[in-house]
Parts: C-alpha cells; sequence; structure tokens
C-alpha cells in the first residue's frame, strides 16, 4: 500500500465518521476533504475541482430551473389540485398519493415532490380524520423507487451517470433506461405500503401546531369566471376545514351566504372571505382559479408574477397611526396594497379602507420586488418581513413550462441532444418564456447540494487514481470467489449501508470507483454494477439520515426513530433482492 492509497483510505474513513457522527454540513465536509487531497498531493488542483464542470452536476443545476418554471406557473399545484379530491377511505387516499407521488417523481427531482405533497397530507389528515403517519412516510418511499424509472428522478441517478460518461461515453444511460428495475420496484413498493402499513406503521396524528401567537388575518378571494373552481363544492377544492384557515362567508351577488357548509356550490364571482395565518393566506393565491380581492382604489400596477407578500409592523412614530386606511394613503405612500390587518394576533373585522391603523398593528400587504430593501430601516415601521415564496403563481404560462419539460424529455429519449444539453435549453426557456424570472431561477438553485456532490467527485476521482478502489476490488473480488453475481451483492450491501448514514449522492459517487474496479477485476461489463450502485445508493429507507427527504417527513408525520427501521427494513430487503434479480438480466455480465 503506497502513501497516496493511505491518505485517500484515511481521508475516506474520515468523512465517513464525520457525516455519521456530526452534524457538520455535508458540503462543508466534502469541501474539506477536496481540500486535503490536494493539498497531500493525491490529486491535482484541476482533479480535484472536476466535478465543478462534470456535466452530470452541471445538470443538476439546471433542473433546479426547470422545476422552479413548473412551481411558479402553478404545474405542481394544478396536478396536486386534480389529486386532491375526497378519498373514499385511508387505503384509497394512501393509494392515489402513492401513484401520483411516484409517477411524478420519476421526471421531477424527489425533494420538491415531497415538498408538495407533505401538506397536502396534512389537509386530507386533518379534514378527513386520517392518520398523518399512514400517509407521509409511504409516500417519501415511494418517491424514492419513482425517482429510479428515470435519470431526472434523482440527483444520484445523474450524478454516478456523469462519472461513467466520463469513462464510458459509449455506454452512458439515457433517459428512460433505468425503467426495467424502477418501475418494478416502484410497483411492488406501492402494493408493499398498501398492504403492510396497517400493521408497521402507527396511527399516529401529526405535532399539533402551536397557532396561539400567529398572527390572523382576513382575505378575501374571488372565484374566476370560466376557472376550473365553478361549479365545484367547497370540499372538492380543498377550502373546506383548511389546517390553518377557513371560509367564514361567501359574498354572491346581493346576498351573503353565512353558514358555509361542505357541500356549498361555488360560482362564478363568488367572494369568499377567508380567515387564517399567513401561510394559508399565501397558499390561497396559489390556488388556481382564485384571485385575491383588492379595493380598486388600492390596486397595484403590477403583474401578477411580480406581486410579492410582506408582513409590516407600525412604529408609534408612524404617520399612519391614528388614521383610516383610506385616509393614509398608503397605496400612493409606499406603491404596495393592504390585503390585511392583524391586531394583537387577532384579525381585524368590518371594511379594511375605514380601520384606523394603531402602533403594533401588523399589516399584510402586497408589494413589489424591492419594497423590504426599500423600506426595512423606515421610521415608520418597526418591522418589515417578506413572506418567502408568496408570489401566485402565473396560471397562464403552465402549458408552456409543461412543453418545455416534455420537450426536454423527448429529445433526450431520441438521442437528439444530451440530457445535459437538454437541460440547460430546457432551463433557459424557462426563463426567456417568463416562466420563471432569472432571479427566482438563481435563488431556485439548491447551491449546498450541489457543492456537495462536487467535491464528492475529488473522493472518487481519489479512489480512482490512487489504487485505493483497485485495492478494495480485488479484495472483494477474492472474497465472492471470482463470482460475478456474489461481487454484485457486495457492492449492493456496501452501497446500502453506506447511504443509510451518509447522503446519498455521496455514497453513489464514493461507490462508483469501487465497482468500476469490481466489475474489471471480475471480467464483466460495467453496467450491472452501475445500476446496483444507482439503485442501492437511493435505497435509505431504514434510518431519517440517509436521504434528505426522509428528514422532511420525519417531524411532519411525527414519526419515531423506530418507525423508520419497522417500516423500512423490510422494503429494502424486498428492493435488494429484487434488484438483484432483475439487474444482471437486463444488463448481463458477459
Amino acid at each position: 500500500m503506497n502513501a497516496h492509497i493511505a491518505t485517500t483510505l484515511v481521508i475516506v474513513v474520515g468523512v465517513l465518521t464525520v457525516l455519521a457522527g456530526t452534524t457538520v454540513p455535508t458540503e462543508f465536509v466534502l469541501l474539506g476533504a477536496m481540500v486535503l487531497l490536494a493539498l497531500s498531493g493525491v490529486l491535482a488542483p484541476g482533479e480535484a475541482l472536476s466535478g465543478f464542470s462534470n456535466p452530470g452536476v452541471m445538470t443538476i443545476a439546471a433542473l433546479y430551473v426547470v422545476v422552479a418554471g413548473l412551481v411558479e406557473t402553478g404545474t405542481m399545484a394544478w396536478i396536486s389540485q386534480l389529486i386532491m379530491r375526497r378519498p373514499r377511505s385511508g387505503p384509497s387516499a394512501q393509494a392515489r398519493m402513492l401513484t401520483a407521488a411516484g409517477l411524478m417523481s420519476s421526471v421531477i427531482n424527489n425533494t420538491p415532490v415531497v415538498a408538495m405533497f407533505i401538506p397536502m397530507a396534512q389537509q386530507w389528515a386533518t379534514r378527513y380524520g386520517l392518520p398523518i403517519s399512514k400517509l407521509l412516510l409511504p409516500m417519501n418511499h415511494i418517491t424514492i423507487l419513482g425517482g429510479l424509472c428515470t435519470l431526472l428522478g434523482t440527483s444520484t441517478n445523474l450524478a454516478v451517470n456523469g462519472l461513467f460518461m466520463q469513462v464510458r461515453p459509449d455506454l452512458a444511460l439515457h433517459m428512460f433506461d433505468l425503467a426495467w428495475v424502477g418501475v418494478p420496484l416502484t410497483i411492488i413498493g406501492i402494493v408493499y405500503a398498501l398492504v403492510s402499513s396497517r400493521w408497521l406503521l402507527p396511527n399516529r396524528a401529526a405535532p399539533i401546531e402551536q397557532l396561539e401567537n400567529a398572527r390572523e388575518y382576513s382575505v378575501q378571494v374571488r372565484v374566476l369566471p370560466n376557472g376550473p373552481l365553478v361549479g365545484r363544492t367547497i370540499a372538492e377544492v380543498g377550502l373546506r376545514n383548511l389546517q390553518s384557515a377557513y371560509v367564514l362567508e361567501i359574498e354572491r351577488q346581493a346576498r351573503l351566504v353565512t353558514v358555509v357548509g361542505p357541500h356549498e356550490i361555488l360560482q362564478a364571482e363568488d367572494v369568499l372571505t377567508c380567515v387564517g395565518i399567513v401561510d394559508a393566506v399565501k397558499d390561497l393565491r396559489r390556488v388556481p382559479g382564485l384571485a385575491v380581492l383588492l379595493d380598486q382604489s388600492y390596486r397595484l400596477d403590477l403583474k401578477n408574477w411580480q406581486r410579492q407578500l410582506v408582513e409590516i409592523v407600525l412604529s408609534q412614530t408612524s404617520q399612519l397611526v391614528g388614521h383610516t386606511v383610506r385616509e393614509a394613503g398608503f397605496r400612493t405612500q409606499y406603491n404596495a396594497a393592504i390585503v390585511s390587518i392583524s391586531r394583537a394576533g387577532e384579525r381585524l373585522a368590518g371594511k379594511l379602507g375605514d380601520i384606523v391603523l394603531r402602533a403594533g398593528d401588523t399589516l399584510l400587504v402586497e408589494a413589489a420586488p424591492g419594497f423590504v430593501e426599500k423600506h426595512k430601516y423606515s421610521r415608520d415601521f418597526l418591522l418589515v418581513s417578506l413572506v418567502q415564496d408568496s408570489t401566485p403563481a402565473d396560471f397562464r404560462r403552465a402549458p408552456v413550462a409543461v412543453a418545455i419539460l416534455i420537450a426536454m424529455i423527448v429529445v433526450d429519449f431520441f438521442g437528439v441532444v444530451s440530457l445535459f444539453e437538454a437541460s440547460f435549453v430546457a432551463a433557459g426557456l424557462m426563463i426567456a418564456t417568463g416562466c420563471v424570472t432569472a432571479r427566482r431561477a438563481t435563488r431556485s438553485i439548491d447551491y449546498p447540494v450541489v457543492a456537495a456532490i462536487a467535491a464528492s467527485y475529488a473522493l472518487g476521482t481519489a479512489l480512482s487514481t490512487s489504487g485505493a478502489a483497485t485495492l478494495i476490488a480485488n479484495t472483494v473480488v477474492q472474497l465472492t470467489a471470482h463470482e460475478p453475481l456474489l461481487a454484485l451483492i457486495a457492492v449492493y450491501v456496501a452501497t446500502a449501508a453506506m447511504t443509510e448514514v451518509i447522503t446519498n449522492s455521496a455514497a453513489g459517487v464514493l461507490m462508483f470507483p469501487v465497482a468500476m474496479a469490481v466489475a474489471q477485476s471480475s471480467g464483466a461489463s460495467p453496467m450491472p454494477f452501475v445500476i446496483v450502485v444507482m439503485v442501492a445508493a437511493s435505497a435509505a429507507f431504514i434510518t431519517p439520515l440517509g436521504y434528505q427527504t426522509n428528514l422532511m417527513v420525519y417531524g411532519a408525520g411525527g414519526y419515531h426513530f423506530r418507525d423508520f427501521v419497522k417500516f423500512g427494513l423490510p422494503l429494502s430487503l424486498i428492493v435488494a433482492v429484487v434488484s438483484l434479480v432483475i439487474i444482471p438480466r437486463v444488463w448481463p455480465f458477459h
């Protein structure tokens, strides 16, 4: 064993130890390891930084922009509304959510899919009395399996394929090649979840949200004519018994409906008065077919996608105090419109323009970008706070966003251009067509994730160039008696064990050079070994630590660590057996 091998192995073990035993951010650990490899001479500076120019890593960054376009145009909200129908039973709700999650995660990265389905599951649980614990963990695991159906589904697939393209461009995978293993795993996973969740998952409600100190607002929204809500009931569109808001009354032509039942049918131009906390107001603005109703004298001359929600608290010295909203001329002074007012945490009833403003009032206003920067130091306000992700969706551009996504998938599928080129063109089109602004596109990229994956490439390169991967591979081959199937099983087990304690992408990148070396030492094709690394690195079902979406549902579903083990361990074994049966048959060793 030479010095470079020893240094590489020490750094790899150190990285695994720190990631598994501390809360230091993954990107910091991997960037530190990259620097150490360069300083120790194991890698040249260009080799250490090679991950930042890797097509797979750059494809991940471009796809964040594509997904942002789908979110900003309301495509994700439209899809969720199609799913948000009253389920007949708990298993019916599970089946509907799992099927939708599996389909969506095959072409959209897992994280935004899980983020979208968590509030949907919470609403179902609250509205229909379903245990949240029966919905979130199965949904999360099926999203992971659905991500194995295409190269787009998870960053692990893209990262490993990016490495594979560098060494074997002739064998690089196409968009739907993984479907041979991903589709059966997703179907089997859905069946497993539907059958086993009643015994393996608890009947546990979500942690009760403490809303006593939350600011409560009332906001009026109008049902747009010819929109998707006309002719549907309050219950059908998901506006009945929301988790943090409710429909107080409906103003319909010349009469007022004060008792709003779940079977009340919405009509065009209905004006709904909704009461809730700021997150509920934000969500109402994103519902297709609803528009926030502002007094015409306070309406802003802004395009829909330019509007943002901002909370401001009036100071004692504010010139607005003591005047009504109408007298204060708020819109003229600040180029912003007051949507609602909260006082001492409670909404203020009555006509907005007639409310006399007081010091300490919290105003929810709709403003143009730059409002916070311009007024955050104003003596009129004690606090100026932007409500994150509050820009209304521009539903008119939803067909454009969907068309761009489909075009990206089609051109890659038929090999017209590579996924790297298709994703960058799609991201550019999302910006050029106005589906997402350049600023929002820049913010949508998860830079820590991209940096972590890029930095982890340095570890993979070091394992390869130092000879450490060959050393490990020779050991594996000797222990498996030069039998490729046994070597494949060993690679799967090692990758699956690693991904439970470190991130899935890092596990895939670290195991890739080892898998390639094992294939070479066994005299077998590298394809089954590469596919095994992709599958095993994503199969992080046993602990909340192995996959970032695991942590997203951990608290929201009120789970304990043992819930992950009880539900995830059998699924991990099933996925391992099915994968090891299918992969050698689709991608043979010779």
